[in-house]
């Protein structure tokens, strides 16, 4: 890989992790804490995940505009200064002001450090994404690990963490992405002024395939917020669930070469590795459905690992592939935004529906949703030129 893709991996793993000693706990603090109903917690988490759609989107037009490295900085310091406030107020009003403007601000890098993945090695096809996707779970196992242990103590300190770990990632950001803008801004020079949606056939087929992908994140974001909730209400330690998430991420990084042996040898097209992903999703929830004790959900967090690592590193790919040049950044904001949008509404919905429901009837409803998910999967490039390579698998 390029030594620019390095620092690009080395920033994303220190941001996820830091933010992931959060975003594993926000439904046990505000249910647990906080004392408030899964449909309120539901209902925050929707605001946050609604800012982080705003961001997403911004964050790919300013791409595309300003380049990678200025649009970091603003979402650094716009959630920078949002920890900060939450590290200091974290009674109930304060925590949503903060929460939504931490999700803005950290919607706008997500988009920026894709493009610039994309944009410094082009010829590496999913191998770019795909490190960043490794960089992301690194940090989701380094952060979980941690935050279930720091919160044990307090939560107090997982405020802390965050703010440390964003603050790190700030002197990467502004000493090593500096010669990255200089490449990234000549490489999207040739912009020219106009619609965004220069292709419509490929913007359309972006659309479809981020429906599925939508659904996809509804589902999977129940581990994060009403399976999280349900945990707790089986006697399962706080230290095992955020195990399970430490589980999830040294997977990804340590199984990602078996996987890709696995893709090469049975996966066609992307449209295929995204279909396998998703059946194994399916998989997933129906062993959850029946689980009540630890070793069982270790199982179905397993499954849902090897799942995600079809599914996730494959829609940025295409979205790459799709993007007129010099709109990179924005396609990259859409499908940025597309996974926020499934991590807004799904704990809202999914809280609704075991408030009024029970758990067993969220099972039936998300397994529902990743069968309509394939249905779209199958058709978003039916319309598409024939010989187009946008959904060959890279090697």
């Amino acid at each position: 890989m390029p030594k620019s893709l390095w620092l690009l991996v080395i920033g994303m793993m220190v941001n996820v992790t830091g933010s992931s000693f959060l975003w594993p706990l926000n439904t046990i603090y505000i249910h647990g804490e906080l004392g408030k109903s899964l449909s309120v917690a539901g209902l925050v988490l929707m605001l946050n995940s609604g800012a982080s759609v705003i961001g997403n989107l911004g964050g790919g037009v300013l791409f595309d505009k300003a380049g990678g490295y200025r649009t970091i900085l603003i979402g650094l310091g716009i959630t920078i200064s949002a920890l900060i406030g939450l590290t200091l107020w974290n009674t109930w009003e304060p925590y949503i002001l903060f929460l939504i403007i931490i999700g803005f601000g950290s919607g706008i890098i997500f988009p920026a450090m894709y493009a610039m993945a994309g944009s410094v090695w082009p010829e590496g096809g999913r191998k770019g994404f795909n490190a960043i996707y490794v960089a992301q779970n690194a940090g989701v196992a380094i952060g979980s690990a941690l935050g279930g242990l720091v919160a044990s103590y307090s939560f107090s300190y997982v405020f802390m963490a965050n703010l440390f770990m964003y603050s790190i990632f700030a002197v990467i950001a502004v000493f090593g992405y500096k010669k990255i803008q200089a490449r990234n801004m000549k490489q999207t020079s040739i912009i020219q002024e106009g619609s965004y949606i220069k292709n419509k056939s490929k913007f359309t087929a972006l659309m479809v395939l981020c429906i599925g992908y939508l659904l996809c994140w509804v589902a999977y974001v129940q581990w994060q917020s009403t399976i999280a909730s349900y945990t707790q209400e089986l006697h399962i330690p706080l230290k095992s669930y955020s195990l399970l998430w430490t589980v999830n991420g040294a997977l990804i990084v340590l199984g990602q070469p078996f996987v890709s042996i696995v893709v090469k040898k049975t996966a066609a097209s992307m449209k295929t590795q995204i279909l396998i992903g998703i059946c194994i999703f399916i998989l997933s929830f129906s062993a959850t459905g029946f689980v009540h004790h630890f070793p069982g959900f270790l199982a179905a967090m397993v499954i849902l690992t090897i799942g995600e690592m079809f599914v996730w590193p494959a829609v940025p790919t295409i979205a790459n592939q799709l993007a007129p040049k010099g709109r990179e950044g924005f396609y990259q904001g859409v499908v940025n935004s597309t996974a926020t949008g499934g991590r807004m509404i799904g704990p809202l919905s999914g809280g609704i529906i075991v408030d009024l429901f029970g758990m067993q009837s969220l099972f039936v409803v998300l397994i529902t949703l990743l069968i309509v998910s394939i249905f779209f999967t199958t058709i978003y490039d039916r319309n598409l030129v024939k010989n187009t390579d946008v959904s060959k698998v890279s090697a």
